[in-house]
């Protein structure tokens, strides 16, 4: 009897250890991204759109990846939901429903009002609870920007692999400006180089170098925009100057990383003989750099800016005519670049 029970109490255990062996061997695959998740919650970021199939921001079929903050203020951006840090509540009247206040009776600080056929928020009212844009049949109400982490947001990158690796395509993490969220940027570039994702950055380059330093080895290209060489004219448009963006160039050209430059087009603004000289003769000396798209502007952020009850400037913003961009580009192309019109 005694023989009997020590039969069974081996065959359970080792049973059990076979047991345990298999799974953990099953598991296995898993484990590094389990502790992933434990030592990302610290990273969590906050984004406001992932395009898909994107053909315009870099080699390949791309991913692109927009994080929210900018430290720019820019007046023709096409991107004005990306500028504030925070989520945010926009509004789109054309797709209100006549006859429905579902929202305004759920809102739990009463901060929205109906106004003439029309939703009037007061936004030092509005916590962002979400209750009006979960209700909303026909998403009028949306909140633009939500946390995620860089685990979750990898997998949603690679659902696109087969396409990066058919074209030689990869991520782009633009913005806003995604060197707002340092920690994140890093942690997440990190991650898709141990995947062997290709890699761009789209910067304004307005940020302390050594942010840019640390995240350089996990770059592959960086997509660096220039928006005008004057300082004093710089400042006006964009809020800032641009001594930082230039010297922060300056460095990360030395360190020999692939840059490629986008410069936005603006009729009568940064569209100039005496800009377009300046620029390529700034350049010039930083040796690494051959390549410059050239990015008329163009209204496609119109509308974002009624949506969220900002001012727009359209009527002062013109795109440059075609003639003008062209000769834009010989000169660039004269001093030895590769030129590019569009992304």
């Amino acid at each position: 009897m005694i023989k009997f029970a020590f039969s069974l109490y081996y065959i359970k255990r080792n049973m059990f250890l076979g047991t345990f062996f298999f799974e953990s061997i099953l598991t296995l695959g898993f484990l590094s991204d389990i502790l992933d998740i434990r030592k990302m919650r610290i990273k969590d970021g906050i984004i406001f759109d992932i395009k898909k199939y994107a053909i315009h921001d870099g080699p390949g079929i791309r991913t692109t990846v927009f994080l929210k903050g900018c430290p720019l203020q820019c007046f023709w951006c096409h991107n004005p939901e990306g500028i504030n840090s925070d989520p945010e509540l926009i509004y789109q009247e054309n797709r209100c429903l006549e006859d429905c206040s579902d929202c305004i009776s759920v809102c739990p600080n009463k901060a929205l009002t109906q106004q003439n056929e029309s939703i009037f928020i007061d936004r030092k009212k509005c916590a962002l609870s979400g209750k009006c844009a979960d209700i909303c049949p026909t998403e009028a109400l949306r909140i633009i920007g939500r946390k995620i982490s860089v685990l979750e947001l990898i997998r949603e990158i690679e659902k696109d692999r087969i396409f990066f690796d058919r074209s030689n395509g990869g991520v782009t993490i633009s913005g806003g400006e995604p060197l707002m969220q340092p920690e994140f940027l890093f942690a997440l570039l990190e991650e898709c180089q141990k995947r062997n994702i290709h890699t761009v950055v789209d910067t304004c380059g307005y940020t302390p170098f050594k942010n840019l330093a640390k995240i350089k080895d996990k770059v592959d290209l960086f997509l660096y925009d220039l928006k005008i060489m004057d300082e004093k004219k710089h400042k006006d448009i964009t809020g800032v100057s641009n001594r930082l963006i230039l010297d922060n160039l300056k460095n990360l050209s030395q360190l020999k990383n692939k840059i490629h430059i986008r410069i936005p087009l603006i009729a009568n603004l940064n569209d100039t003989e005496k800009n377009t000289i300046q620029t390529a003769e700034f350049l010039k000396p930083l040796g690494n750099i051959k390549d410059i798209s050239l990015l008329p502007y163009h209204k496609i952020g119109t509308g974002k800016y009624k949506n969220l009850k900002r001012k727009a400037y359209e009527p002062e913003i013109k795109t440059p005519l075609y003639e003008k961009i062209n000769k834009i580009k010989i000169r660039f192309a004269n001093y030895g670049f590769n030129v590019k019109i569009g992304g």
